[in-house]
């Protein structure tokens, strides 16, 4: 079956779908420039709520922070009267990049090239000689300051979780995210957090293939033998996934200690994963310290398009996702505790951020796995990926997390923002 894209440009790619249930996917949207280009239109620009910052990063007036949505930079802050506004990081003027700092406290935005000067809404509030030199030059009489601001976006923020759109007309952010996903966040930032660093990681693989990544439920305890051995998730583990109606969203848990360790290693043995010689000079860093009721201890939520909140075991965090070309992408990881955490668990958190970025104990294989698929795909245009994990068809949220359907369900929705549904596509 074959679809094409309905996109203005009359070159638009064409895409063929093996099977409408999205179980099978073309090796080459990992690997196409035009696709590419059409998804920050399509979904990027689209009718999404793209993650930029925690209120917690922008607490003051006139804080603000660069982020990337997609390949488009833009500039999050605080204003005066303490409303947050996000803006394209992009003069009007000549399109140069206003804000180059990542982070920082300012009464306004001044481009370096001209001085074009904006406000902390986008406004633009200074126009160097706008009147001219001594009666020459200068602007036309009816340029209008109101009509060259900074593009603005649309703004929402859940539980301090800072959301922008740059759809005006977009469903409210709570029903984007459905009540699965409101509810985790509400559990995740019920108390005031606390920065405790940042790490970036730079991974040659294309950004849909980590949005694959953190989907697939059951990669974790066979390709991470650090999070297996030391009990940190397994898929013995009492554990679910769900996902939000449309599917767009995905959230994987499980819980710490509710397996057996003779049965997991007798599994993990016979099945040929791996019969894990590891041990730990410090036993303590892998140690859960229960802090929410549910009793949760690893919990890697997927929110459509570009941000991942993670909890493994007391180590919190969000990974931003940023696009570079088809071939390359960076993510951004935020970390953070309570502010109510003693000294000693802000210590615990920092050591457990050791299991994440492009070293971490736990993550670093994901990077690996990553650019290795996409450097043996490269080549291909019409062999596809298996997905049929936990069955085809039906699109559904499992009891079980040996299974990648939240992958087929990432492709419906990808699928049907970019206007290249199968003929007959399951939803």
């Amino acid at each position: 079956m074959e679809q094409k894209l309905t996109a203005d440009s009359p070159a638009a790619p064409e895409v063929r779908w093996p099977r409408p249930d999205y179980s099978r996917v073309p090796y080459r949207l990992y690997h196409d420039r035009a696709l590419y280009e059409l998804e920050q239109e399509r979904i990027f620009k689209g009718p999404v709520w793209n993650y930029v910052a925690l209120e917690a990063e922008i607490p003051n007036p006139g804080d603000f922070r660069t982020r990337t949505l997609g390949e488009t930079p833009v500039i999050v802050n605080r204003a005066q009267d303490g409303s947050i506004h996000a803006m394209v990081n992009r003069c009007a003027h000549r399109g140069a990049l206003v804000r180059r700092e990542t982070r920082g406290n300012a009464k306004d935005h001044t481009c370096i090239y001209h001085k074009w000067c904006y406000g902390l809404d986008g406004g633009l509030i200074g126009v160097p000689f706008r009147r001219g030199l001594r009666g020459q030059g200068g602007m036309a009489p009816d340029f209008d300051t109101a009509e060259h601001g900074l593009q603005r976006l649309r703004v929402e923020s859940y539980r301090g979780v800072i959301f922008a759109s740059f759809r005006r007309e977009l469903e409210p952010l709570a029903d984007y995210l459905g009540p699965v996903f409101t509810r985790h966040i509400d559990r995740l930032f019920a108390k005031p957090i606390r920065i405790l660093g940042y790490q970036r990681q730079r991974i040659m693989g294309n950004w849909k293939q980590y949005a694959e990544n953190t989907r697939d439920t059951y990669h974790g305890s066979l390709l991470h033998e650090f999070q297996s051995t030391f009990g940190l998730s397994r898929v013995t583990q009492t554990g679910g996934v769900t996902m939000d109606a449309r599917h767009r969203h995905n959230l994987a848990w499980s819980k710490l200690g509710t397996d057996d360790e003779a049965e997991f290693s007798a599994l993990y043995k016979d099945n040929k994963v791996h019969d894990s010689k590891l041990r730990l000079e410090e036993p303590s860093m892998v140690k859960f310290h229960r802090e929410f009721g549910d009793g949760t201890s690893l919990a890697i939520c997927s929110i459509f398009p570009n941000l991942t909140l993670l909890q493994i075991s007391n180590s919190l965090g969000a990974r931003q996702l940023r696009t570079f070309g088809p071939d390359e992408f960076e993510l951004v990881f935020t970390l953070f505790g309570y502010e109510g955490d003693s000294e000693e668990m802000t210590r615990h958190r920092l050591a457990q951020a050791n299991f994440v970025g492009p070293a971490g104990l736990v993550s670093m294989e994901d990077g690996e796995a990553i650019e290795i698929t996409h450097r043996a795909s490269a080549g291909e245009r019409e062999a596809c990926s298996v997905i049929e994990m936990g069955g085809g068809g039906e699109i559904q949220s499992l009891e079980h997390r040996v299974n990648d359907v939240p992958v087929r369900g990432f492709w419906s929705y990808y699928a049907e923002l970019m206007g290249i549904e199968p003929e007959g596509a399951v939803r």
